[in-house]
């Protein structure tokens, strides 16, 4: 099982952007449908970004569409989340996530699905 570890999370202001990076060791990291998840004090965890597998399919949620890009170097085992226009909203721990799975699988967006979990980078951001 691919180990997961996050970088990148910061204290930003508003409209400000950062770049999560999420870094793989052990497993076989292009064999896993990689997502990025977060939860804020008192809230549940919530889907953010998916990436497949040859990163040909990319899913966001609402709150973050045209804001947020979610990319993967799978030579660097590693996936990105660039977060432009941060808002107050935003501020949460992230994490990251993978799913292995097959190449033609669907993609999802369900916490539960995802089979490794990195600890988190807190992003906080001030209005």
């Amino acid at each position: 099982q691919v180990q997961l570890a996050e970088s990148g999370g910061g204290l930003v202001q508003a409209g400000d952007s950062l770049r999560l990076a999420c870094q793989a060791s052990r497993g076989t990291f292009s064999r896993y449908a990689m997502a990025w998840f977060r939860q804020a004090p008192g809230k549940e965890r919530e889907f953010v970004a998916m990436i497949s597998r040859p990163g040909t399919t990319l899913l966001y949620a609402d709150s973050v569409k045209g804001r947020f890009i979610i990319s993967r170097d799978n030579d660097k085992k590693t996936v990105y989340l660039q977060m432009d226009s941060l808002k107050p909203d935003d501020t949460a721990v992230y994490y990251c996530a993978g799913k292995h799975t097959i190449l033609t699988a669907t993609p999802t967006t369900s916490a539960s699905d995802y089979d490794s979990w990195g600890r988190g980078t807190q992003v906080t951001v001030s209005s």
